[in-house]
């Protein structure tokens, strides 16, 4: 699919301000529209807006398509007099500069469950019609997912592999005792789904009205720990106790010498083939249901991947498998028509991946921070960008701009500063990385707000390869000024963006 020339911001909902300790689908949210349309931008770029689980990570959740609970705005249902006012006053004091999801969750989710209460004693017939219409609208994962949830409680949060051996294995009678025991939290849950994707809904539908376009992202895998692994095990490399066989990673890289030990489960890519990939056609259904592009995440994993044998402590000893990535893409063309996907085609990048993206006209990935080592030639220079490609300043993965900046070699800071003909300094470093993307002939610049911001490591996100501590950074309320605004908008406007 063919992109129009356009910029926008990475910026995931947690992330934004507000009183309760977490980003949400609320005020803040329609805020930040309005911030994208008076800079002049035309994309946001969200993290994936699953539940998550151990480590709080997007990219690992509980399920391929559910929604976070924890993204819910708790004043929408105030407004839908699903809860008080009084209902909010929290007696934990919330942090406005990180998330701090162990007090969130315990803060939140009894108020969730209140307004579920609430919902069910007073909610109107319309009410009720329009939940059991999503409820059937999206049974084909929300049941399992429902169930799932309920009976991961029930269990005291273990892992579904560690359940009692008739409902890990999905036994009939097993699963129709639970869904009878567990009948009102499994309602709970759906209804929680339902309060989620109507309040998505809502933004999405502000910011497409405001002319911005939401930039969503599906990671290639799954959590082990999820609804996906424990309704369709057929489709995954496990063994006759559902333990994986083999599980994902990446080999030693620049983000880590021992490569990054993911430990997802891999697919079983010869069953997904012989179903005409409907599980992935669904996947990719519903995102676009949520997202008006896709980003997706590990690429080159389509065409082939690093299998690591269960149980190995680093992702060193793994090997590549080959995978059906041209027929998958085939499937879903054949069934969804030509789609609006950005391929993250970072990595060891081999013809085959090159010849996957081209395939189907994907724009790849140009990350400005990794052009600048003055050792040796880059290919993500921007000079050398065809038109069809995405260019970002940085990731969720990389330190922001300032923090590249401040541990750089002065070699690397002095060949920076001769290509981008400035001299560079901690107060201009990230605003002139953000110039340079947007210069450039990518169709697509985008940069997370921490580089809009000029901010240095302390906001970064994520460091791969460290388990704690990771998707916490928020920007407080008034940060995004109109004299900010303003300043991005004229470089858009200057590069036709």
């Amino acid at each position: 699919m063919s992109f129009t020339r356009t910029s926008g911001i990475l910026l995931h909902i947690t992330s934004l301000p507000g009183p309760f300790g977490i980003g949400t689908l609320g005020k803040s949210a329609f805020e930040f529209v309005d911030f994208l349309v008076k800079s002049g931008q035309k994309l946001w770029q969200v993290y994936p807006l699953g539940p998550t689980g151990y480590g709080d990570s997007p990219y690992q959740c509980f399920s391929a398509f559910a929604g976070n609970p924890l993204l819910i705005d708790l004043e929408k249902l105030v407004d839908e007099n699903l809860l008080h006012k009084n209902d909010l006053n929290y007696t934990v004091q919330f942090s406005d500069d990180i998330v701090d999801f162990g007090h969130v969750i315990n803060a939140k989710m009894p108020i969730l469950r209140l307004a579920f209460k609430n919902f069910k004693t007073k909610s109107s017939t319309l009410d009720n019609i329009k939940f059991k219409n999503f409820c059937n609208d999206n049974k084909e994962w929300l049941l399992d997912y429902a169930l799932f949830m309920s009976i991961k409680s029930h269990f005291g949060g273990k892992s579904w592999t560690e359940w009692d051996k008739e409902i890990k294995f999905r036994e009939e009678k097993a699963l129709s005792k639970y869904r009878t025991l567990l009948a009102d939290e499994i309602e709970y849950q759906e209804f929680i789904q339902y309060i989620f994707f109507k309040q998505w809904a809502e933004l999405k539908s502000y910011a497409n009205q405001n002319y911005i376009k939401i930039i969503g992202d599906i990671p290639i895998f799954v959590a082990f720990d999820s609804a996906d692994a424990w309704a369709n095990p057929d489709l995954f490399l496990f063994d006759q106790d559902r333990k994986p066989i083999q599980v994902a990673g990446v080999p030693p890289d620049y983000f880590s010498e021992t490569g990054q030990l993911w430990g997802n489960p891999l697919y079983d890519w010869g069953k997904l083939e012989k179903d005409n990939f409907s599980w992935w056609i669904k996947r990719i259904k519903s995102n676009l249901n949520i997202s008006d592009i896709i980003r997706i995440d590990h690429f080159r994993g389509f065409a082939g991947y690093w299998a690591v044998p269960a149980g190995e402590s680093t992702a060193i000893n793994g090997k590549w498998v080959l995978a059906p990535g041209q027929k998958l893409f085939e499937a879903i063309e054949k069934n969804l028509g030509i789609l609006p996907i950005i391929a993250e085609d970072l990595g060891e990048i081999t013809p085959d991946v090159i010849e996957l993206r081209d395939n189907f006209n994907f724009p790849g990935m140009k990350i400005l921070q990794f052009a600048f080592d003055s050792k040796e030639e880059s290919d993500y220079l921007p000079h050398t960008y065809n038109s069809n490609s995405v260019v970002y300043t940085g990731t969720h993965d990389n330190d922001t701009i300032l923090g590249w900046y401040r541990t750089a070699c002065t070699e690397d800071k002095e060949y920076a500063s001769k290509y981008l003909n400035t001299t560079l300094t901690e107060k201009n470093v990230a605003w002139e990385f953000v110039r340079e993307a947007w210069a450039s002939n990518a169709v697509i610049a985008l940069a997370p707000l921490q580089d809009i911001l000029g901010l240095g490591s302390e906001a970064r996100i994520n460091t791969p390869g460290v388990a704690a501590g990771n998707w916490q950074w928020r920007f407080k309320t008034g940060t995004l000024t109109d004299e900010l605004a303003k300043q991005l908008y004229d470089i858009t406007k200057i590069y036709y963006r």
